[in-house]
């Protein structure tokens, strides 16, 4: 097989000459296939000549048949070949041509790539992170947290604050129907809600009523309004922290006992977690680099599926539908499929963004890189695992996912570290 191959605008056009040794084959298995699969009187099946075959199907039925076998069964081979990874299935509208005995067979075929971008800036990034160590401020917050499981209620004789616990009536008015319900209990600047929901409804007294409108951060997203009664507001009280409480609640000896205890666990937390939390740092700052307003539609489509084919699974693996989850999760379909959209968005810039980096450090892939690759997969057979990626037209994936592993790698040694405490600092704001 001979490829030639060129790339405009993200559309890799594909030249592919077949020898006619394999033509040959091709044709001779066709043949053989109808054979089988139709019946010829006089013949047994399997057993008619090709001039009976010719004459019952047409000249060219089979060949046409060769022909499209002999490009879909090469496809995996050409996709191994110019390392490629398309976005969407290859276009074989130009091919009009079928094979012929003993000839090369050439056609063209066009694929759909992700675009290649460039970064503003190839300096490692600089990121925040939390101190190694285990900080006052985030034993504060843990333990705050665990009172929180002892907090009382009482109802606020004030307007509607940061905070409280408030009881609305919500009337969906227009592109709110998942927001809409009698008697919800919402928390304002919880975060759970539109910031501007949370806005309008601070300050509003009980049995006033008020509508309120905000556009979804989210690309071709519609204006949505509600109408909001405040039916009830509460505050929300912790109990004193004593040394008698803790004793009597939780089993320690007293404050100290506790704050030693939440340390120790805070501490196993943050070795397991830190380093997945300075990836997605160090990720998410180097897309912000990505010289590039929209993302392909088709590349951000294929992300999207594969988002969504990811999510049903874990829902599935616990026994879940997507409707029985959109209905616990109080979403509508829109809003989840907008959700959708927007994180293949993000895995979409990030992916650029690493490609971009893998480029410019020419990061290369390895016989060994691939070999450890499956080895980390755990798969029972390795070797029989490359032969049907190589046989489908995957190790190409394969190949990417290791290029930006290394980058992920790089970035990642390279970044400049500012350790912060965000509670202390949060506390400060």
């Amino acid at each position: 097989m001979n490829i030639t191959s060129d790339v405009k605008d993200a559309k890799l056009t594909a030249t592919v000459t077949i020898p006619a040794a394999d033509v040959d084959a091709a044709i001779k298995k066709a043949y053989k296939d109808a054979a089988k699969r139709y019946r010829f009187p006089g013949f047994r099946a399997g057993r008619a000549p090709r001039p009976v075959i010719d004459n019952m199907l047409g000249a060219g039925a089979v060949l046409a048949q060769a022909t499209n076998n002999l490009i879909g069964e090469n496809e995996p081979r050409v996709l191994n070949e110019l390392d490629i990874v398309p976005v969407k299935d290859g276009n074989y509208e130009n091919v009009d041509n079928i094979v012929k005995d003993h000839e090369d067979y050439t056609y063209t075929i066009e694929f759909q790539l992700r675009p290649s971008c460039e970064l503003s800036s190839y300096d490692p990034v600089e990121i925040e992170m939390p101190p190694a160590e285990v900080t006052e401020g985030e034993i504060d917050a843990q333990i705050e947290m665990l009172m929180g499981y002892h907090a009382t209620f009482k109802d606020a004789e004030h307007a509607v604050e940061d905070g409280n616990y408030v009881t609305v009536d919500i009337e969906n008015v227009k592109n709110a129907e998942a927001l809409a319900g009698e008697g919800r209990m919402v928390v304002i600047g919880s975060g759970n809600l539109p910031a501007a929901f949370d806005e309008g409804v601070t300050g509003m007294s009980i049995d006033e009523t008020k509508e309120i409108s905000w556009t979804p951060e989210v690309e071709g997203a519609e204006e949505a309004t509600v109408k909001v009664t405040v039916k009830g507001i509460k505050e929300r009280e912790l109990p004193e922290l004593t040394d008698e409480f803790v004793k009597t609640s939780f089993g320690f000896d007293d404050i100290a006992a506790m704050r030693d205890a939440v340390k120790i666990e805070l501490d196993a937390d943050k070795s397991s977690k830190l380093p997945g939390i300075k990836e997605n740092r160090a990720v998410a700052k180097l897309a912000e680099r990505l010289e590039l307003e929209k993302v392909d539609e088709d590349y951000e489509q294929s992300i999207f599926s594969e988002l969504g084919q990811n999510f049903l699974q874990s829902l599935a693996g616990r026994g879940m539908t997507l409707d029985s989850w959109l209905k616990m999760s109080n979403m509508s379909t829109d809003a989840f499929l907008a959700d959708l959209h927007h994180q293949a968005d993000d895995v979409a810039r990030e992916s650029l963004a690493l490609d971009a980096l893998a480029r410019k450090l020419e990061i290369e892939v390895t016989d060994e890189d691939i070999d450890a690759e499956f080895e980390r997969a755990g798969v029972q057979d390795p070797e029989a695992s490359k032969a049907a990626f190589l046989a489908e037209g995957r190790m190409p994936a394969i190949r990417d996912t290791i290029r930006r592993s290394k980058a992920v790698d790089w970035l990642v040694d390279n970044a400049v570290v500012t350790e912060v405490d965000e509670y202390a600092k949060a506390d400060a704001e």
